[in-house]
């Protein structure tokens, strides 16, 4: 399974989660929108950009990188590719901020020293998931983003809890049914080798009332979007579905739907 997977979906699909982590989020957050975009001459992809929006009082773009394996070359690409961004749109921003989400602790590169002035400046920010606390105290965004590092077992009963808390308490920064889809793309990830009707089960949900699956119905019954509905096959297969669902569902061939998910 791979995390950076999950960060990416959940981030594309709920935008806002992301500033749970951030210490100090702008006043327009929820209103930022995520990219992944590519910098040529060299060609660099960042997977993880916040833009704001064009109104902001502060342009301010936030960069991301989720890292669930060791890489001692993590500092070294991240800033490369961030300042190359930059570099290429200079007149769109007028501050930036960096946050790297890490496992834990021991995913660290060796050396750091040459990026020291950096990571320990006021505009970076390190987060290890593991050292976060007990997730029933945490906000339920950072509950959310602890999921991902749970085991198989603590997962499925984390995500229960979770259920049941945002059921129960007065949630504000994200809709109820925006924290069942983030629970059930989570939940889809990490047990890839069960059935959509076995995780509907173990979670007590159902898949086709998750958003992702009521935007892709309806964009199976519009002609003419042909590129909205491919963007949308590697969600429905995460959720658990085959080709021929999701074929079926979007008004797609079995051929096309076998492209967009390679």
């Amino acid at each position: 399974m791979r995390r950076d997977a999950i960060f990416y979906a959940i981030f594309k699909r709920v935008p806002g989660l992301f500033f749970e982590l951030v210490e100090q989020p702008p006043a327009e957050a929820s209103s930022y929108r995520f990219e992944s975009v590519e910098v040529k001459e060299p060609t660099f992809r960042i997977d993880g950009v916040f833009l704001p929006p064009p109104d902001a009082a502060s342009q301010m773009i936030f960069f991301a990188e989720v890292q669930f394996q060791k890489d001692e070359l993590l500092y070294h690409r991240f800033f490369t590719e961030s300042m190359l961004y930059m570099y290429r749109n200079p007149s769109l921003y007028d501050d930036w901020y960096g946050v790297i989400i890490l496992q834990s602790r021991s995913l660290e590169p060796e050396k750091t020293t040459i990026h020291r002035s950096l990571l320990n400046s006021s505009q970076v920010q390190r987060i290890y998931l593991d050292e976060l606390g007990n997730p029933d105290e945490q906000r339920v965004g950072i509950s959310l983003m602890q999921l991902t590092i749970a085991s198989d077992t603590q997962m499925v009963q984390e995500a229960k809890r979770l259920i049941e808390r945002v059921q129960q308490e007065q949630i504000t920064v994200l809709a109820k049914k925006e924290i069942i889809d983030v629970i059930t793309t989570i939940a889809v990830y990490k047990f890839a080798n069960l059935s959509r009707e076995e995780v509907e089960a173990m979670l007590g949900v159902k898949l086709e009332e998750t958003r992702v699956y009521q935007e892709a119905k309806q964009e199976g019954r519009e002609e003419g979007r042909e590129e909205l509905k491919l963007e949308l096959v590697p969600q429905l297969l995460a959720l658990g579905m085959s080709m021929q669902e999701v074929a079926k569902l979007l008004n797609l061939t079995i051929e096309q739907v076998r492209l967009a998910a390679e």
